[in-house]
């Protein structure tokens, strides 16, 4: 998949989960504004009710892509004999799409009225959302491959070109210039402010002045712009190398200490949720069939 394809790829699933949930609220605003006692007299109440053809459906639909973007994920990355089917990046953003559609769908069936033990699984489905965006964040910081196969410090040191021989073959220096272009990609160790937004605000401020520095040396020796934005591209990538094997060791153990969190919840979530179901059914609740 293409670049821009996997970017329209993204937007259709986004797209679909923002329209489904504008527009199911937009056609029942009326009936979820209203409290429990004055729904029954809507016109729409037999339909949109947790038991209504409508909101017993967003319950169905809802639970069952909630537990096919979970199972398929799951096998799909501990099955070695997948391992060749589809690309794991991929995998993961139809999970994250089908547990985003999922919930949306199972809000609408409660119609934002719930308690008891469903009130316990319904908060586990929302902490489960949440630490996911929060998981989707810390997993797209550590490098891998094409494959979403994770890569190790040593792989990513490996990933370091000799920027320094790079340049100097592309464009004419002096050695004072050549040295402070090279020297401004090589890896500092700076003071650590104990506030991670000043922290990461001082960072970005010294990046945006390497890169100024860079500029001004290529400008004074007047080297053609196109081989000036390509000099800049490589001293930016080389940068954003350095940011993530200084952040990979710490968004690793991160990611093990986000799974303690994730996986209780979606467990809790999970099993109330075929507790609900079965009683349902017990009680002879039926859809459509």
């Amino acid at each position: 998949m293409s670049k821009l394809g996997h970017t329209i790829y993204i937007a259709i699933l986004s797209f679909i989960v923002a329209a489904t949930f504008i527009t199911i609220l937009y056609l029942g605003y009326s009936y979820y504004n209203l409290g429990i006692e004055d729904r029954f007299f809507h016109p729409d109440h037999i339909l949109l009710k947790p038991s209504g053809a409508w909101g017993h459906g967003f319950g169905i639909i809802g639970s069952l892509f909630i537990l096919i973007g979970v199972s398929f994920y799951m096998i799909r990355k501990r099955l070695r004999s997948l391992a060749r089917v589809g690309i794991l990046k991929h995998w993961l953003e139809f999970h994250i799409f089908l547990c985003s559609l999922g919930p949306v769908l199972v809000l609408f069936h409660t119609t934002f009225k719930f308690g008891g033990l469903v009130a316990i699984s319904f908060w586990s489905m929302v902490a489960v959302f949440l630490s996911g965006i929060v998981g989707r964040f810390i997993y797209i910081q550590i490098p891998r491959t094409i494959e979403g196969r994770e890569l190790s410090l040593n792989e990513v040191r490996a990933m370091k070109s000799d920027i320094g021989e790079t340049i100097r073959k592309m464009v004419a220096l002096d050695d004072a210039s050549y040295n402070i272009i090279v020297d401004s990609t090589k890896r500092k160790v700076e003071s650590q402010h104990p506030n991670f937004i000043i922290r990461s605000i001082r960072k970005y401020n010294n990046d945006r002045k390497i890169l100024r520095g860079v500029r001004k040396v290529l400008i004074e020796h007047k080297i053609p712009k196109s081989q000036q934005k390509h000099v800049l591209g490589l001293v930016r990538s080389d940068i954003s190398l350095n940011k993530k094997i200084d952040r990979l060791v710490t968004m690793q153990n991160l990611f093990k200490y986000w799974h303690v969190a994730h996986l209780p919840f979606a467990l809790i979530m999970l099993i109330i949720m075929i507790i609900h179901v079965a009683v349902t059914i017990v009680f002879g609740y039926r859809w459509i069939f």
